[in-house]
């Protein structure tokens, strides 16, 4: 065996759900740094910066382990009315971990990977989904978008999204 070969093998290699779970613990990390989700009641807020591109969030349900939110722009697709883009977010408070469970971005997960995909494929569209969070998140912290910048949306104003 090679001196390489040797070196390779004693390195741990990290499969594509550990990779997953890394990818779900930065998000997690991002997420709370960005909009600190679980100190939100249930509702509807806004982070405008005045770049023209409102960010929604829509805190879905707080349970005592868990966070349910989309985030989502305030643009909205003109076939389907949906905002677009948007995640629609699982925190963990206690295993730290935020999952994107479903994203749109032009397109719904079953046009994406069909009605009965193999796993490996499943994982592999969950990696995609939340390295795209990942990304947007940092992007918008790049922006400027935080807890300073986000506001309760007036029950009284009509929706965007």
């Amino acid at each position: 065996m090679s001196r390489l070969a040797a070196l390779g093998a004693r390195i741990p290699r990290l499969s594509r759900f550990g990779w997953l779970m890394g990818l779900y613990a930065e998000n997690h990390g991002r997420l709370v740094r960005l909009f600190e989700p679980g100190a939100l009641p249930a509702g509807r807020y806004v982070s405008s910066i005045g770049d023209g591109l409102d960010v929604f969030v829509d805190v879905v349900e707080q349970h005592a382990y868990t966070v349910e939110l989309r985030l989502s722009y305030g643009l909205l697709d003109p076939v389907t009315g949906e905002p677009d883009p948007s995640a629609h977010v699982r925190l963990y408070r206690d295993a730290r971990q935020a999952e994107a469970t479903h994203c749109y971005v032009g397109r719904r997960w079953q046009d994406v990977i069909g009605m009965y995909p193999p796993p490996a494929e499943i994982v592999g569209h969950r990696l995609r989904m939340n390295t795209f969070l990942g990304k947007w998140l940092q992007y918008l912290a790049e922006q400027g978008h935080g807890v300073a910048t986000l506001v309760p949306v007036a029950a009284t104003e009509p929706e965007a999204a």
